[in-house]
């Protein structure tokens, strides 16, 4: 059984669930946005409305199949994550570390210059906004989780941070494992 799956999502205030059965979409519109989602056939989802729950059961007639069983945990997370993230939004916040290294923010791309001979442009995706505080902190927020997870991914991506200096793009709250550089006369 899995654990995740069979927890029903309570559906706060201020969010509008539509659930549609018969191409098995779920459509969630808050405050902070607009998400839809589409789930396999193994797995069945019911929309209470009386009780303002939704619950992810084995579709009937589907063997209890240990795929069947990881994609009702996992669709039960994807609808939790789309309704907090209408209701609240996610956030992810990285830092640049380097000397003269910054980023800049113009319109809905972000320009990394991280010790290259030329600037780094990427696009937000749609849904995603951020913002460049001080030079070096870049805070990504938006209704999707997968989203701005994957935006701060690429984002890192560009400069993944090295063990000996210390130096280039990193989350907020990693941390490095420094190594010590070769010794000289020993």
């Amino acid at each position: 059984m899995s654990r995740i799956g069979k927890q029903s999502i309570a559906i706060p205030s201020g969010v509008e669930v539509t659930l549609n059965a018969t191409n098995r979409s779920i459509n969630v519109k808050g405050p902070k946005g607009n998400l839809n989602f589409g789930w396999r056939s193994e797995v069945d989802v019911q929309h209470n409305e009386t009780d303002k729950q939704i619950c992810c059961e084995i579709a009937e007639g589907t063997e209890a199949t240990r795929q069947a069983r990881a994609l009702w945990g996992t669709t039960r997370s994807c609808i939790n994550n789309m309704v907090e993230g209408c209701k609240k939004g996610f956030t992810k916040k990285l830092k640049i570390v380097g000397v003269g290294w910054n980023a800049k923010a113009q319109g809905q791309t972000i320009v990394l210059s991280i010790g290259y001979c030329h600037t780094v442009d990427l696009v937000a995706p749609e849904g995603v906004t951020f913002e460049v505080e001080k030079g070096t902190q870049i805070t990504i927020t938006g209704a999707d989780k997968q989203a701005v997870g994957q935006f701060a991914a690429v984002i890192r991506s560009k400069r993944e941070p090295e063990p000996y200096n210390g130096k280039g793009i990193m989350y907020h709250d990693e941390v490095i494992i420094r190594k010590q550089g070769k010794a000289f006369g020993v």
